[in-house]
């Protein structure tokens, strides 16, 4: 703190025409022109205060709401003219409040940023307070993940005790937030199994091509032999190759294909057989595919 009231006083090297009066009663002195270029809020508010006031002397405007800590370190910042990381660090939430008020944006993002940075799991209920006063959309968006991710502990804070028995409204945003994260998951998850059976699909019907094609060369796999996947077909394409050989061996074995009810391992490899025909894109003219079904 001593160190902020040394630059405020470095670069006073004009005499102060502001007085800053903070909710305790300090008083710290400001220069007009430095504050109205980096506040429009501070700019009206010092041209109605001169307005008002009687003779030339110093100008008063009052910041109140804030700890003077906090509003020292504003005016710091106002002067520096830049986000000093460790400032903000140690006056987040309060500079947050102070930047939204007087409408210094690019000191808000700052704040919102680390605030944001710095969440933890018993604050998250007052920090989502703070970010549905100030606009703050980032800051309730970590709020809600925290929350999502580590309830237990946002439930046990006392900030959810106070939303509860005080602030009903806040417990209900906090709820369907926690609503909303469930369902993005469940979304995400349904995607993600989507996403895993599209490949799957699509590396059984490149097997079945490599299957179909390796009939007539001279290296493929003896149908009556033990099963094998084709060379160069590795990882994950020779797993699948080499199910789709065992379940067309089952295919020509099985009994019960023809049976009332039929066998759910020949119905799967039919359903393959018809996909394969739905995407395959051969011509009889280019090169005539081999796939049972195909054609």
């Amino acid at each position: 703190m001593a160190a902020l009231y040394a630059d405020l006083d470095a670069l006073r090297a004009s005499a102060a025409d502001v007085r800053i009066v903070t909710s305790d009663g300090q008083t710290i002195a400001a220069h007009s022109y430095v504050l109205a270029s980096a506040s429009p809020v501070l700019e009206r508010m010092i041209d109605v205060a001169r307005r008002g006031g009687r003779g030339g002397g110093a100008c008063t405007v009052r910041i109140l709401g804030a700890p003077s800590d906090a509003v020292l370190a504003f005016l710091h910042l106002l002067y520096a003219a830049r986000a000093e990381e460790a400032v903000v660090a140690a006056h987040g939430p309060q500079l947050l409040a102070l930047a939204h008020a007087y409408r210094v944006g690019w000191l808000k993002r700052a704040a919102e940023a680390s605030v944001s940075a710095r969440l933890a799991p018993g604050d998250a209920v007052d920090m989502l307070k703070l970010a549905g006063l100030c606009d703050a959309p980032r800051l309730r968006a970590a709020c809600a993940r925290l929350a999502a991710r580590d309830r237990a502990a946002v439930e046990a804070s006392d900030g959810w005790r106070f939303a509860r028995r005080h602030d009903p409204a806040l417990e209900q945003e906090l709820l369907q937030l926690l609503e909303d994260a469930g369902r993005r998951r469940e979304r995400w998850a349904r995607g993600r199994a989507s996403r895993e059976a599209y490949c799957q699909l699509a590396e059984a019907m490149d097997s079945l091509d490599r299957i179909f094609a390796a009939a007539d060369d001279d290296d493929a796999c003896s149908a009556g032999g033990e099963p094998c996947a084709r060379k160069g077909g590795g990882g994950g394409g020779a797993t699948c190759e080499l199910g789709l050989r065992l379940l067309m061996r089952h295919f020509a074995a099985c009994a019960r294909k023809a049976a009332p009810g039929g066998c759910a391992r020949c119905k799967r490899l039919l359903q393959l057989f018809r996909l394969h025909a739905s995407v395959c894109d051969r011509t009889e003219q280019d090169q005539p595919c081999r796939v049972p079904l195909c054609r």
